[in-house]
Formats: C-alpha cells, structure tokens, sequence
C-alpha cells in the first residue's frame, strides 16, 4: 500500500506525508477521533466558518515542521533521521489528548488533568503499540531531550504549533489581523548554542506574530460571545454530573456517561479510562445537549437550549472587578421571576474574569541572532516600543445574566 500520500490543504497547498510510520499514526483511531474535535471550541458562533478540526491543525503542524527541518539542515544543522521522525511525531500527536470542544471542557470532563497530560497518555500506548518507535518523539515532547532547540519547536513562544494554529484561525474566521507569515518566520530560524533563534532580517515578521497573536486572543479566542458560549458548556457538564449524582436519569452516549457517573483525576487515568476517553468527542455533547433541552430540570434544559438556539445571556467586560451589588442585584431579579433557589440562579448570573499576555518576558523568550552575531530577546531587539506593553498580562473582569426572558 502507498502510505507516502499527499493532502490538499487550504492554506498550505499539497501536504506530503513524509514516512509510512507518520501515516500508520495519522490511520490510528485515537488520532482520526481528532477529526469530530473543533480546533475552535464555541468559536462558530461568532465565525461561522470556524469549524476546523484538531486533524486539520496537526496535519499543517507537521508541513511546516519538514520545512523547519529543511531549512535548518540547509543552514548546517545537523538532524539525523531518528530526530526528523521523532519531530514529526512529536508535533502530529501534540494536541491528540484534547477532548469535546477543546479548551472549554478540559477541567470539566475530567478533573485536573490537562489535554498534555492525557497527550503524553496516548502518545506512551502508541508507543506499546509501535514496539517503542515514539520513544525519542515522547523525550521531545516531555522537553526531556538533550537537543533543547528540538523541544523548543514542539513548545515555545514561538513554535510550530502557534505557527500554524494563528494562520488556520485566521483563515478560518476571517480575521486578517492573525494571518502571519509562518513560511517567512521558518525561513528565519536558526540554532546558535543548541538555542532556536531567529535571524535578525526576520525581526518584522516576529513583531507582526506578537501582535497578531494579542489581536487574535482579543478578537477571537476571548470574543465575548464564545466566552459566554463556553461557560455555558462548563454549567451543562456540572450541572448534568449533579444531577445524575442525585440519582435522575439523562440521555448519553456510553462514553459520556462513563465520565458524568465517575470523577477522573490523574491517578486514575488508566489505560480503560484512556479508551474511553477515545470514544468521545463533539457529537457526543452536541447530542447530549439536544436531549437535555426538553429534561425536566429547569436549569439543565434552559441552559441546554441556550446553546443549541444561539440565544445566549448577556455579557459585560469591564476594566474593574465587578461590583457585587450589580451580582446580587441580577441574582434577585432573577430568582423572583422564575421562583427558584440562589444556587440555580447562579447558573446564570455569575461574574468572572480573562487575561491576555502576548509575550512572556520570562519564560522560553524569543531570541533575535543580530547580524554582529549577539543574541538578544526580541523586547530589547525590536525597535517597537510597544512590545515592552505586550509583556503584561492586560486582565478584564465579566458578568453574564440573562436577557429579559428565558
């Protein structure tokens, strides 16, 4: 069987698999489950066009890295075989451990355990599987491995996974403003002292990405309507894992159930949880939601028909804390008009707060390779005054409460 096959994508044109082993991995059922995952969460009903995949992003994921790959290798970077697959291991299954609705559901499907730790999970069964051939990809993934500029590329502040995720959430939502120019930036990369850089002609380009990713958390990722959107998914899962710990029947997939009846923490992510977890994705909630709309339970059904209808609660960002007497005040409002109990109300009167950071001064920097051959973090580097700003977290506070009826 020809396994070296060619995709058609979007953005990037024909897309190569490079090795019969990244195909075998690519036809695995945990990781064709990332096709039913939206890379964007509630994000479509603001975009409508935002209903790319998890499969979608880790395909372009491993084309921009067999161009990193080539274009450090033409610059005398010497990478072996075993490396390339163990990069382009590492950046296909970064992301496979994301469940239903990807970030809106990561603490609440399962119990402090992130989408990497579940990753690592599945990445350490396919290495049982593949007779231990993702061993070096997992000691890149984990930034275990001693070629540092190699774990840099799965995980960054600039790294092959924000290279394509910004530039797929651009053209899939139509916001110009996070189109950045990946091809340009991989061409600008270099290693000086096992340490990824980018060389100092690529400066631009740099400064254009740090904004754009500022642009895109504001406009995109934190756009109120998809905030409201996924904190009303949250209030869905804790209701419903309520409720059926009160001992009331719901509809739902097996899969689904498994994770409402028990409380998955990390020890207890075994191999059966992990299978389990497999089976699960998009349409199970989406499913689950169409049913509850019409349960008995006040706050399960109104929250439920919420989503399915796009008839969301009203939100308001504020630069301030948000005052508690404007919460109570809705929390009363609202419990007078439908005659029920504060802890309902508070399903749908309840404040809370997001935070956007471009770039973190501290942490995994982006190094400039000057042309007199110094290194030098992009803030001190760049000539835009207005990255030092970007360095701090900007936080804004919300409240959400219902429109005048239900």
């Amino acid at each position: 069987m020809n396994k070296l096959k060619i995709l058609n994508d979007p953005i990037y044109g024909f897309i190569t698999i490079p090795n019969s082993l990244i195909f075998d991995l690519i036809q695995h059922k945990y990781f064709q489950r990332l096709r039913r995952i939206t890379q964007m969460g509630m994000s479509y009903l603001v975009y409508p066009g935002a209903h790319h995949t998890r499969f979608h992003h880790a395909i372009g994921c491993v084309h921009l890295m067999q161009q990193t790959v080539n274009v450090l290798r033409f610059k005398g970077v010497a990478i072996s075989e075993e490396e390339e697959t163990g990069l382009f291991i590492a950046i296909l299954l970064h992301d496979i451990g994301h469940g239903p609705f990807s970030h809106a559901m990561e603490n609440s499907i399962v119990n402090n355990v992130s989408h990497e730790d579940i990753s690592l999970f599945f990445m350490e069964r396919l290495n049982e599987e593949f007779n231990g051939s993702l061993t070096l990809a997992i000691q890149i993934f984990k930034g275990e491995y001693q070629r540092k500029f190699m774990c840099q590329l799965i995980s960054g502040q600039f790294d092959i996974d924000r290279a394509d995720y910004l530039k797929r959430d651009s053209f899939y939502t139509g916001v110009a403003e996070g189109n950045i120019s990946s091809e340009r930036l991989i061409t600008m990369l270099n290693v000086v002292d096992d340490d990824l850089v980018i060389e100092e002609k690529g400066i631009y380009s740099v400064e254009k990405f740090i904004i754009a990713r500022r642009l895109m958390y504001w406009q995109v990722y934190l756009h109120k309507t998809s905030l409201v959107a996924e904190q009303l998914l949250i209030r869905v899962l804790k209701r419903a894992k309520e409720l059926f710990d009160n001992g009331q029947k719901l509809n739902a997939s097996e899969a689904f159930l498994f994770f409402l009846k028990n409380k998955i923490t990390h020890d207890k992510f075994n191999n059966g949880t992990l299978d389990v977890f497999s089976q699960l994705d998009d349409y199970d909630i989406i499913s689950a939601i169409k049913h509850w709309q019409y349960h008995g339970d006040f706050v399960l059904s109104n929250l439920c028909e919420m989503i399915i209808n796009r008839n969301l609660l009203k939100i308001k960002i504020k630069n301030k804390v948000i005052n508690e007497n404007s919460l109570n005040k809705h929390l009363d409002s609202f419990k007078k008009k439908y005659k029920i109990s504060e802890e309902e109300a508070r399903y749908f009167v309840f404040t809370g707060s997001i935070s956007n950071q471009a770039y973190q001064l501290n942490t995994k920097r982006v190094n400039i390779l000057l042309n007199n051959g110094k290194i030098e973090d992009i803030v001190k580097a760049s000539d835009q005054l207005n990255l030092k700003a970007l360095s701090k977290p900007v936080t804004k506070y919300y409240i959400c409460y219902p429109k005048d009826k239900l």
